[in-house]
């Protein structure tokens, strides 16, 4: 299997060369990865700038570029002409931080594999839970035994479905298991601070934080994870609220011009 492993964080990320060297077990990999951080860059793509390509040298790995792009142009780069054979897989991540609930919207880490299912390719995100904890090994070793079994038992996701991994950062034999979650509550108490430049001119930080956890369950990624259990949650990116679709008709819109 040919695999293409990208991440948000850059190419330099100890979390992208972790999974990176660790998927060698598993298969032929290119690491295609931005040069500079993309966290919380969503599914931004370039369109107005050239996009260049550096090839980096990594021990351990064969090929590796780093893009001046988001990770998106990554995964698209990547499937489309850095890659010499049919990519198989597409894995992005280890992300540095959770990826759980509506974060998964912001998470440039998610929108690498939602751009891998666009282009018609087996994507997986992979996140660690936690923002200060830099011990990649035990969240590759479990991405890649995740993997092992899907190619060993032939499953396969169906067609613009991707699967969200949230790690928690806690020693392997503290890890009670593995949960198929669905996403749960992930609120924030928005807050800009204003500031001013040496010149006087007024500048916004955004110093929001994340709210306690309320509402979720049992079957929520958020409960899964601070219970300490791997969450494994099918995204698509089909955003089509079907239910509502035949309500919507009835309200006569259709009609109004």
């Amino acid at each position: 299997m040919y695999i293409l492993v990208t991440n948000d964080d850059g190419v330099w990320a100890p979390g992208v060369q972790a999974l990176a060297k660790k998927m060698t077990e598993v298969g032929e990999v290119v690491l295609v990865a931005p040069l500079e951080e993309k966290s919380a860059i969503g599914h931004g793509i370039t369109i107005r700038d050239p996009i260049r390509v550096e090839e980096i040298k990594l021990d351990g790995l064969k090929k590796v570029y780093g893009v001046n792009g988001t990770p998106a142009d990554c995964v698209k780069l990547g499937i489309e002409e850095l890659m010499e054979h049919e990519c198989g897989l597409v894995i992005s991540g280890i992300n540095q931080g959770p990826n759980l609930g509506t974060d998964v919207l912001y998470s440039g880490t998610v929108s690498a594999a939602i751009e891998g299912v666009l282009l018609r390719t087996p994507s997986i995100a992979v996140s660690l839970a936690s923002w200060e904890h830099r011990d990649f090994s035990v969240a590759a070793e479990i991405t890649a035994a995740l993997v092992r079994k899907m190619i060993r038992e032939n499953k396969v996701l169906p067609p613009g479905t991707l699967l969200n991994i949230n790690i928690p950062a806690v020693e392997k034999e503290k890890i009670k298991g593995i949960r198929i979650t669905e996403l749960g509550p992930r609120e924030y108490e928005n807050h800009f601070e204003k500031r001013y430049d040496p010149r006087g001119n007024a500048y916004f930080w955004a110093v929001g934080k994340l709210l306690p956890t309320q509402g979720d369950h049992e079957d929520c990624d958020t409960h899964a994870v601070e219970n300490n259990y791997v969450s494994i949650t099918p995204l698509q990116f089909d955003l089509t609220n079907y239910e509502i679709i035949q309500e919507i008709r009835k309200w006569g819109l259709e009609d109004s011009i």
